[in-house]
């Protein structure tokens, strides 16, 4: 199997962490790609036709993507468990899907500085995505607490990447100062093997 991916992906590095977890680094290649909205890598398009990453080339089969099927994919093929299952599943499931939804605002906000020209950037628009990174790490400090003790789940591994992508791209707004509860926990998280291999580049 290939995985397309960035280092700098907080999307790809959930990948990659479900990859240390369960034990299947050795059966997965990394191929490194470059692409941006703007100017989408065709090599990653044939892969995946949205263009986006991370997109796993398979064996017996088409090509898979986005994270959260990639994950699924990755959790059922070692029998890792990293779902659970019966009705706690979905509300892993929504765990995920809620730090999904930071990072999509998180990654605009980087895609606004860097890609549309400076003449059209809209503070206000900004200003909304941080809103919605806002409110995710509201919930998840108030709601998901408890879903991220015990054995390692999809959700833990989730918020850990949702995290890590907000020091390294937008640190100077401090979101510690809005999840105190989830700063104390990712302290801890962030020491884990699996996060430490993946951490993103220091630029």
């Amino acid at each position: 199997m290939k995985l397309y991916y960035s280092p700098a992906s907080p999307f790809a590095r959930k990948v990659l962490v479900v990859m240390h977890e369960t034990g299947q680094t050795g059966d997965v290649a990394l191929v490194e790609v470059a692409t941006t909205p703007a100017r989408p890598s065709e090599e990653l398009r044939a892969q995946n036709p949205l263009a986006k990453l991370p997109a796993l080339a398979r064996d017996e089969g088409p090509a898979i993507y986005d994270s959260r099927v990639i994950c699924g994919y990755l959790d059922d093929r070692a029998k890792a468990g990293l779902y659970g299952t019966g009705p706690a599943q979905w509300e892993m499931k929504t765990l995920e899907a809620t730090c999904d939804g930071i990072l999509d605002a998180a990654v605009l906000m980087v895609y606004e500085g860097r890609v549309r020209p400076e003449d059209k950037q809209f503070d206000g628009w900004v200003d909304a995505q941080w809103g919605k990174v806002t409110g995710g790490l509201a919930a998840l400090d108030a709601r998901w607490m408890s879903h991220l003790e015990g054995s390692l789940n999809i959700g833990q591994i989730a918020v850990g990447c949702a995290l890590g992508y907000l020091d390294f791209r937008h640190g100077p707004r401090d979101w510690r100062s809005i999840a105190p509860n989830l700063a104390t926990w990712y302290e801890a998280f962030s020491t884990r093997p699996s996060m430490v291999a993946t951490a993103p580049p220091s630029h």
